[in-house]
Parts: C-alpha cells; sequence; structure tokens
C-alpha cells in the first residue's frame, strides 16, 4: 500500500454553507420596514409580510439552511424590520419638529 492511498489523504471534510445572516441585511431592512409604513391598511401590509416571508424562506431553503434554523433567521429579521419602522415613524414625526422651519 502506497502512501498516497490511506484513506485519510481521501477524506474531505464535509461542506456546510455560512449564510450571511439576514440581520445585517441593512439595506433589506429598511426597503421592507419603509414598503410597511406605506402600506394604506393591514391587509395590505400582512400580504406583503407574507410575500417577503416566502421568498426569504425560499431563499434560505434553497440554499440548504435547516428549518430550525430558518425560523431564528425570520424571526430576527422581522424584529429587525419592526425596530426599523419604530426609528423611522420617529424621524418622520421628530423631521416636522424643526425649530428652524418658516415662522
Amino acid at each position: 500500500m502506497r502512501e498516497h492511498d490511506l484513506p485519510l489523504f481521501a477524506w474531505q471534510p464535509p461542506c456546510k454553507v455560512i449564510l450571511f445572516p439576514l440581520l445585517s441585511r441593512v439595506g433589506r431592512i429598511r426597503d421592507v420596514a419603509s414598503k410597511m409604513l406605506d402600506k394604506a391598511t393591514d391587509r395590505h401590509a400582512d400580504y406583503y409580510r407574507n410575500q417577503v416571508t416566502e421568498a426569504l424562506l425560499r431563499q434560505l431553503d434553497r440554499v440548504g439552511v435547516p428549518e430550525h434554523e430558518q425560523d431564528e433567521h425570520l424571526g430576527a429579521f422581522w424584529h429587525a424590520v419592526q425596530d426599523e419602522m419604530i426609528r423611522q415613524c420617529y424621524s418622520r414625526v421628530a423631521g416636522g419638529n424643526d425649530p428652524r422651519g418658516a415662522a
């Protein structure tokens, strides 16, 4: 038996997909939050939320993320969207109270 015929040299470690965290997709979070705030009714917002959720689930499923991890990523993403919506609401309100405005 030769040295290079040993199974140890032919062994390859299993590949693992490392996902870019949904929490770090700041542009996507801001875009979704802005669109959610622009929806006229709760029904429209729920429909848009379902569309985004389904698209993210398809993307996570396509790259092979296990289902329990998908739930964690989605929960964190929607929590970040909610935080961004609150931030955008406060910035819109604060933008209207500019003391340097026309008198």
